[in-house]
């Protein structure tokens, strides 16, 4: 393991696990948790869930596996380059989606709706805290715990965003929300790194569809700068082999000024400790000019792709899907499993979308296809 700097989190000050564990031998704290996450049920399933295509439709398109794998891998080269700790920035990259639904964010956007409708106290769908509920009790693995029992800086790194109402009910993770402070670099690190991740495999992922072209994507200055150079260096180059060039040097250029600019804020602010990271501003981001250049590239991407039509009649398929099945469950609690039925109103609308959320995209279609298709009899 590389040296930490002195503001990095060290699995040897961990602030705990929520159930006391002797200390690994052969491993670190944060290690454990990278491992336990790699073997949980919940990781397995993001094989077949949809990053934007829904899993069926190719099999080159980005699942949330990969993507949380391409997440993991920049992270990590960034959190080398920073002196932070891998293994911790590791976990929470490979983790910060294991709470999504099947169908993306279409599937969380309907899954919510469901809940605020027919379950108003529930507190509704947020795949980032449905997250933060697998790793802490959905996960089935150990005699001793619900859940992964995964340290404190893991499990805070996981919850990128949280409301106010619902911090207050989280505990030590939620403190941050509640007094406004940061979390640690580790953490800012993995989110930004989850936004190099997808901005880009989008772009390719978009292309290989042909829901986008070469030509719309020259409108767009990060792009068509890289992709400029390419074409310039190595002129008669073939069109897969000059996208897979564009993207790669994007990110690169995207994890070098982020680099450089954070190691800049660091400097600036000299925290000492996690302490002085959470009370300092956020120390990890990218400099003005890139930041505007990745925004105008997640602008271009909403309204090119994640709006495209072809994308959009699945987004409504998706929502059918998961109400449909959320209405039937909550009108008869006895199509469920027998593991999620539940005697409170409460407690049973949010085992429904436990379970609703649990699904891949292929078992919720397969699931609605045995619920309500006469042939499946």
């Amino acid at each position: 393991m590389s040296a930490l700097a002195p503001y990095a989190s060290n699995p040897d000050r961990t602030r705990g696990r929520r159930f006391p564990e002797t200390t690994p031998p052969g491993r670190s704290e944060f290690q454990r948790d990278r491992d336990r996450i790699i073997h949980s049920g919940a990781f397995r399933r993001l094989e077949y869930k949809t990053q934007v295509f829904v899993n069926h439709e190719g099999d080159l398109f980005r699942t949330r596996l990969t993507h949380s794998l391409e997440v993991a891998q920049i992270a990590r080269t960034l959190a080398r380059n920073l002196g932070l700790s891998e293994d911790l920035t590791e976990a929470i990259s490979l983790a910060h989606d294991l709470g999504h639904t099947p169908f993306g964010h279409a599937g969380q956007d309907e899954l919510n709706a469901c809940m605020r409708e027919y379950a108003p106290d529930a507190g509704g769908f947020e795949h980032n805290l449905q997250s933060l509920r697998v790793v802490d009790a959905l996960e089935e693995r150990y005699a001793s715990f619900d859940g992964l029992n995964l340290c404190f800086e893991t499990r805070e790194g996981i919850l990128k965003h949280c409301s106010i109402t619902h911090a207050a009910q989280l505990g030590d993770v939620g403190e941050r929300f509640l007094n406004r402070t940061q979390p640690s670099l580790e953490a800012q690190l993995a989110n930004l790194a989850d936004e190099i991740a997808y901005n880009n495999h989008d772009i390719d992922d978009g292309l290989r569809s042909g829901l986008l072209t070469i030509e719309q994507l020259q409108a767009v200055p990060i792009f068509e700068r890289h992709f400029a150079e390419v074409t310039q260096r190595y002129p008669g180059i073939q069109p897969r082999r000059a996208i897979a060039e564009t993207t790669r040097r994007m990110i690169n250029t995207l994890v070098v000024d982020l680099t450089q600019t954070s190691a800049a804020r660091i400097a600036e602010h000299a925290p000492q400790s996690v302490d002085d990271v959470r009370q300092a501003p956020a120390l990890i981001g990218f400099s003005a000019a890139l930041r505007a250049e990745a925004n105008a590239l997640k602008r271009f991407l909403f309204e090119n792709l994640y709006r495209h039509y072809r994308v959009l009649r699945m987004t409504t398929k998706a929502q059918r899907i998961v109400r449909e099945l959320f209405v039937a469950f909550h009108a008869d609690a006895r199509l469920l499993p027998p593991d999620y039925r539940r005697d409170d109103p409460i407690a049973q609308a949010r085992a429904i979308a436990d379970y609703i959320a649990g699904m891949t995209d292929r078992y919720a279609i397969g699931e609605h296809r045995r619920m309500f298709e006469m042939s499946q009899l």
